[in-house]
């Protein structure tokens, strides 16, 4: 046993010091006895026995007569000092009264172990452990422990007892064929729950299952782990645990301790029945007188040093296990050093006795052990817990391991169970050194890879929680991160980008004077105001003349000039919208639309009573003038007034901004206040059309050469055609493209006024002015 033998050095090397200090322990000289379990129940039995007993028989129910102290690493009915962790069950106070551990409780560890795999984010694990009732109560504390960072595993194998195959730790084929499986799995990470007792199963494992795998991965192992313990054979292949990171209790080697090594050899050493064993095994020869002369034909020359074996089957530095051992060996000695010193203060309750060895009984030592505090000569404290356990920290250490299957182990960092959380955990990732396969890039291990920003992740159906389909962000929501759970909106005014990673402010959104839209719009309404302007310049400037006449001037004036401002008014539209622009545009428009409209009906009236008039005995003369055109345009126009002044006064137009409608654009609009007055206003206007249509059409056959009933009837039509299919077009449009809609309506709608009602007149009167005379308007009936 390699490993253990360096183990008993440091025992005799902790006694050495004690005993060669002459200040330490007066009159009393420490020593000890090994007995091995060999991981037999039996064997460990007698061990026990053989404590408790005379030297030369077992008494089971027997009457000390030895000088026995604490025992180290034995269970025993005294007390108990442990190098390795002993607690039945996490957190909870061990039932040994007098136990004392050397290093922390096991929960405390995989606390760690948890952080470590957190900070890595390593999400998809498989575990290694034994089957053992210890083991099975680990599992149950660590499995929700990994449940709550969000960590699954992959797989749990459970290893047989070591000492159900007395020692052995052989596969046979079934485990092989199942372990290849295993080893092909997605996990990069395997954590060994495993004593280090299972090193050479856990190896012979890795040997005969990867052969056809690369190396890709990372072991991560407890405390209980050491590397170099029950190898059993020197030169054993070792390579994949390359990269392995492993937990161990923080030690530190104390002064000294190498050359004492350097001491150890078998002719120097007495009273030491192992190192003749081990000497052999080691550097395969044999001893005088030996038993290994037919296995080992070379002979020991005890001039081999303990340096040049490979650290696989001996380190010259100390572990951590010995250095568990050699505390273990010191705490002793303070509690006999800290009990001489009470006794010395109190010699007149002992009645000037001596302190004898043999007076020592070990229960007298558990008030000293419990309170004990000291630096050893490394310059770490030791000092134990309510519960009996050591208070000290983990080291975390990276193996490296080199062609020739030597090795180096890294401190990369450290867990202090009793630190504040935030300093607890600690780690030094850039000094760590990956397998070769990663080429020192952070290994994954996840079930599936990460989802990306801009994705989710989605659980699988009958998979654990690690596995997940990664689906897309819906428009408007995003995810910064990788792995998120739940997409993010975006605020009100931002939008998510094509990838959905991140919110993009809107654009506002409205028809302006700069783009081409709103620029072909504004000159087209400006150039029908100047052909309307021209119009009503060439009506003024003939105004004698019979065809203007004919059809009431004071009416021409008014319906050109009412239109003249319908084209102005669709510049209202045009532009950011404003608090005066939003409460000009609707009721503007509605009015002067009003005025034309009423203008119209008035030219229709104005033409049928014409005609009735003339006709013989007719009472309608009376009604024949400009008084009755008047009122129909006054009262026809108030009453859309009434109707605006109405909608102002209760729920006016107001500047809005609509983030919603679009997805990249926030509309800046002109929020109608009142949908009802809206749609009541366009319903006048509707109304006057229709009227006007109507009568028009009705008149359309009068027998007048200028009756302008027939233009009225078309333009009227052009006009109801334009508003009807206003309504849908504007309903289903948002934004500028609205507002677009309703400039163009009412710029379509106010030229076919003016082109049907004055074009041919302007045609007469520029081009065909010899019709516009007196016998011309008359028409005779042959």
């Amino acid at each position: 046993m390699a490993k253990n033998y360096q183990h008993i050095l440091a025992l005799a090397f902790a006694i050495k010091e004690i005993n060669e200090d002459p200040t330490f322990l007066l009159n009393v000289t420490l020593g000890f006895h090994i007995y091995e379990s060999y991981y037999n129940k039996r064997i460990t039995n007698i061990g026990t026995l053989g404590l408790l007993s005379t030297p030369h028989r077992f008494h089971p129910n027997y009457n000390q007569h030895r000088d026995v102290l604490p025992f180290i690493k034995c269970l025993s009915i005294l007390f108990q000092l442990t190098p390795g962790s002993f607690s039945p069950a996490w957190g909870e106070k061990s039932p040994f009264r007098f136990l004392y551990q050397m290093v922390p409780n096991d929960a405390y560890q995989y606390s760690g172990i948890v952080q470590l795999l957190v900070y890595f984010k390593w999400t998809w694990i498989g575990l290694f452990t034994i089957k053992s009732i210890q083991a099975e109560e680990r599992l149950q504390k660590l499995l929700p422990m990994f449940s709550q960072t969000g960590i699954c595993v992959a797989f749990i194998y459970k290893f047989q007892s070591f000492e159900k195959h007395g020692g052995k730790a052989s596969l046979v084929p079934s485990e092989v064929e199942e372990n290849s499986v295993l080893m092909r799995s997605k996990a990069s990470v395997f954590l060994s729950d495993t004593a280090h007792a299972h090193i050479i199963k856990i190896n012979s494992f890795l040997q005969k299952s990867v052969l056809d795998l690369p190396r890709t991965k990372i072991w991560i192992m407890t405390a209980q782990w050491d590397f170099t313990s029950n190898t059993g054979q020197i030169g054993q292949n070792i390579h994949s645990f390359d990269g392995m990171l492993s937990f161990a209790v923080h030690s530190k080697e104390p002064s000294g301790f190498r050359t004492f090594l350097h001491t150890v050899n078998p002719s120097l050493v007495t009273n030491d029945n192992f190192i003749k064993i081990f000497w052999e095994n080691a550097f395969k020869c044999s001893m005088k007188h030996s038993s290994m002369t037919k296995i080992f034909k070379k002979k020991c020359s005890t001039e081999e040093k303990l340096e040049s074996l490979p650290g696989t089957f001996f380190e010259m530095s100390m572990t951590g296990h010995s250095y568990n051992v050699y505390n273990a060996v010191h705490t002793v000695a303070h509690a006999l050093h800290s009990m001489h010193a009470s006794q010395s203060k109190h010699k007149s309750r002992l009645s000037g006795q001596k302190l004898e060895t043999h007076n020592v009984l070990p229960w007298q030592l558990h008030p000293f052990l419990r309170r004990i505090s000291f630096n050893n000569s490394a310059g770490d404290t030791i000092q134990f817990d309510g519960n009996g356990e050591a208070v000290t920290e983990f080291d975390i250490t990276n193996w490296i391991i080199f062609p020739n299957q030597s090795f180096v182990r890294v401190k990369v960092g450290h867990f202090s169970p009793q630190s504040p959380p935030e300093k607890a955990f600690s780690i030094y990732d850039q000094s760590i050194v990956w397998p070769g396969m990663f080429n020192q890039v952070l290994p994954v291990s996840v079930c599936n890879e990460n989802c990306h920003p801009g994705y989710i992740r989605r659980k699988k159906e009958r998979e654990p929680f690690c596995c997940y389909d990664c689906v897309p962000c819906p428009q408007g929501k995003i995810s910064d991160q990788k792995d998120m759970d739940s997409c993010m909106d975006c605020s009100a005014d931002h939008y998510s980008n094509f990838e959905h990673t991140q919110c993009i402010p809107k654009v506002i959104h409205y028809l302006s004077f700069t783009e081409p839209l709103g620029i072909i719009l504004a000159w087209s309404a400006l150039t029908f105001a100047l052909v309307t302007t021209a119009v009503l310049g060439m009506f003024l400037k003939h105004q004698d003349t019979h065809i203007v006449k004919a059809n009431n001037r004071s009416l021409t004036y008014i319906l050109l000039s009412s239109l003249l401002l319908c084209f102005l008014s669709s510049m209202l539209f045009i532009g950011e919208p404003k608090t005066m622009t939003c409460l000009l545009r609707q009721t503007a428009f509605g009015i002067v639309f009003s005025i034309a409209l009423s203008a119209l009906l008035a030219k229709t009236m104005t033409v049928v009573l014409a005609f009735m008039a003339t006709r013989p005995g007719s009472k309608i003369r009376k009604w024949v003038g400009k008084r009755v055109a008047k009122c129909i345009v006054i009262s026809c126009s108030l009453i859309q007034v009434g109707l605006c002044i109405l909608w102002l006064t209760t729920f006016p137009p107001f500047p809005h901004m609509d983030v919603h409608s679009l997805t990249e654009e926030i509309i800046a609009e002109c929020s109608e206040g009142s949908n009802t007055m809206f749609y009541c206003v366009l319903g006048y206007m509707g109304f006057l059309a229709v009227v006007s249509f109507t009568v028009a059409f009705l008149a359309r056959k009068l027998p007048d050469t200028f009756n302008e009933a027939k233009f009225i009837t078309f333009s009227m039509l052009v006009f109801c055609s334009v508003w009807f299919s206003f309504v849908p077009a504007y309903v289903s449009t948002k934004g500028k493209n609205m507002v677009a809609v309703e400039i163009f309506s009412i710029l379509t709608s106010s030229a076919g006024l003016l082109a049907c009602i004055f074009f041919p007149k302007c045609y007469i009167i520029v081009f065909r002015p010899h019709l516009n005379v007196k016998d011309r308007i008359i028409k005779t009936k042959k």
